[in-house]
């Protein structure tokens, strides 16, 4: 029996390690920020952290403790340590560029969920500057109106409405109403896809 145990804490462990990699482009990709740009807040090679992301680099305390610190989350968290039964998700939210980003999902190699909070526009008439990664994005209107620009059209959802849409598309969200939109948006290398539910709004409505 000891030694099955010793094989499964192994086992786990070993697990926890492959995950670290997924884990960590996960954050920096939710955050938006570069290698280069990681590399400048952690004084680690942008050459160290991607083969850290691709599993190449075994990750070390040295190496974790300024990603936790740069990335202003719980060294367990940054490397998923196992679960204690507790389900609960505890979100730090993180502000990008006036948006307010709330994780809630733990779940770095697959899907990841936000809630977003995109704050009034004081220019709702500019067409938001789009984005194009790889993936695929789902997202639902809490409350709010938004316009979600993908390539060049532009659509109009209210509360109630989702959408989904490959991420190789130039797209981008922008509040068009006069209180905050809430979103709830799942990203994944390629989601699941869900039924569609947009309906088509004049540029610069």
């Amino acid at each position: 029996m000891e030694g099955m145990t010793d094989e499964f804490d192994t086992n786990e462990f070993n697990t926890v390690l492959t995950a670290v990699g997924p884990r960590l482009r996960a954050l920096r990709k939710a955050r938006d920020t570069t290698l280069e740009q990681l590399s400048a807040a952690t004084g680690i090679s942008a050459s160290t952290l991607s083969r850290l992301e691709s599993g190449q680099r075994r990750p070390t305390l040295e190496l974790l403790l300024p990603l936790a610190k740069a990335h202003r989350v719980a060294l367990d968290e940054l490397v998923g340590a196992p679960a204690t039964g507790d389900p609960r998700i505890h979100p730090r939210p993180v502000v990008r560029d006036g948006a307010t980003w709330v994780p809630l999902s733990r779940n770095p190699g697959g899907q990841n969920a936000f809630k977003l909070i995109l704050p009034v526009d004081p220019h709702p008439l500019g067409r938001p500057d789009q984005r194009v990664h790889e993936g695929h994005e789902w997202l639902y209107v809490i409350t709010g109106r938004l316009r979600l620009s993908l390539g060049d059209r532009d659509f109009v959802l209210t509360e109630g409405e989702a959408a989904e849409f490959d991420t190789r598309v130039p797209h981008a969200s922008a509040n068009l109403g006069d209180t905050p939109v809430e979103l709830l948006i799942i990203f994944g290398q390629q989601g699941e896809r869900v039924h569609l539910r947009a309906r088509a709004g004049a540029k610069d409505a």
